[in-house]
């Protein structure tokens, strides 16, 4: 298998290609590590391509958060600026100065 280099890092604020919401990538599978009844719940002419990176993000459309699992090809960066309000974002990251996110620092006891 060709090794595959994920367009979007942990902490980068994306947007969908076609659906109206945005989100911060928390988490990145190289190729898809989902269910196939995930997988099949998508319209077969819509269905992305296995073979690409796949993004876990907390997202946020006009009236929800919620998590998201969103192929490569799907995504656009979100360079709006805008804070995201979803509440596990402000758990997990700070904002890194440049519209997106890095993550918090842990301490260890």
């Amino acid at each position: 298998m060709k090794a595959r280099v994920a367009k979007f890092r942990i902490g980068a604020v994306v947007r969908h290609r076609y659906h109206p919401f945005r989100g911060v990538v928390f988490d990145v599978d190289p190729v898809f590590n989902n269910t196939e009844e995930w997988w099949l719940a998508i319209p077969e002419e819509n269905r992305p391509d296995k073979n690409q990176p796949f993004y876990h993000l907390f997202a946020e459309s006009a009236d929800k958060e919620y998590v998201a699992y969103v192929s490569e090809q799907n995504l656009l960066p979100d360079d709006s600026g805008e804070p995201m309000r979803h509440p596990q974002v402000a758990e997990v990251f700070e904002a890194d100065g440049t519209g997106g996110y890095r993550t918090r620092a842990t301490v260890m006891h």
